[in-house]
């Protein structure tokens, strides 16, 4: 008996941890997703563990010493009733995973409107792997190298190509994880919910430099994402000015060097 009551009295604490701990706040939109069907998932399957484990116990306390087994008599009725009751529960795990899975941040493919937005309305980010290092390209043609930078609270689609091996990029504070093949376009999609320095990985074995192959995600409030994409933006002109102009004057030096070289003549 007093085995009995601590296990109910474990039970009744397992379940209290589960149902009154407070989760840690996704940092995306794709983590959320994923979250809410493990939480739904373990809704369903810590009672029926519970069950089946007391029930257990509750056998062996119950029938301990029995030098006189006799064989389980048929009950069709409760043959169906637990029939009946896993089906039940298998179709309501399929249906759960079947809408995640369809979500337009865990499945782009699947993507239709979000949110009264069109997937072409998202900021697009192109993501270039290669052995062993990661570059990112956002519009107006910045260019970062082993860090990614997106603006809190907005769509982000990534086009994912491969120069060479097959590469995996996994975020896993965001729930983002897509494969990248060579020579192939595959796409990605989040929207982080809180700004922060995150760490990316990539989640495929690539080569004897896979262990470096990780870089740094920063997510900034729109303002300051501004504020950084103008610095970058203003530094590549720059840098393209200074360029053209060295290109016109190496051009010049040797039409220069030329003249002075036939004046006598």
């Amino acid at each position: 008996m007093r085995l009995s009551r601590a296990l109910a009295w474990l039970s009744m604490l397992a379940i209290g941890a589960v149902l009154f701990t407070s989760p840690a706040a996704a940092q995306s939109v794709n983590r959320a997703a994923i979250d809410e069907l493990n939480k739904q998932l373990l809704y369903v399957a810590l009672p029926l563990t519970l069950f089946v484990e007391l029930t257990l116990v509750y056998a062996i306390y119950r029938f301990r010493g029995n030098d006189n087994p006799r064989p389980t008599i048929d009950d069709p009725a409760l043959e169906i009733t637990w029939t009946a009751a896993t089906g039940a529960i298998l179709v309501f795990v399929g249906i759960s995973g079947f809408f995640v899975l369809t979500n337009p941040y865990i499945s782009p493919a699947a993507a239709g409107p979000t949110d009264g937005a069109e997937m072409g309305d998202d900021m697009e980010v192109e993501v270039l792997a290669y052995q062993w290092s990661w570059e990112f390209t956002y519009p107006n043609n910045v260019t970062t190298q082993d860090r990614l930078v997106i603006p809190r609270d907005t769509d982000v689609r990534f086009t994912l190509t491969s120069t060479d091996v097959i590469h995996s990029i996994y975020i896993p504070d965001f729930g983002l994880k897509q494969d990248i093949f060579p020579e192939q376009e595959t796409v990605a999609r989040t929207n982080a919910t809180q700004a922060g320095n995150y760490t990316l990985y990539c989640a495929e074995l690539c080569g004897s430099g896979h262990s470096r192959m990780h870089g740094t995600v920063t997510v900034m409030n729109q303002s300051a994402y501004d504020d950084w994409m103008a610095r970058q933006t203003a530094a590549g002109d720059g840098t393209a000015a200074n360029s053209t102009a060295n290109a016109s004057s190496a051009t010049a030096t040797p039409a220069n060097s030329s003249a002075r070289l036939t004046a006598p003549a």
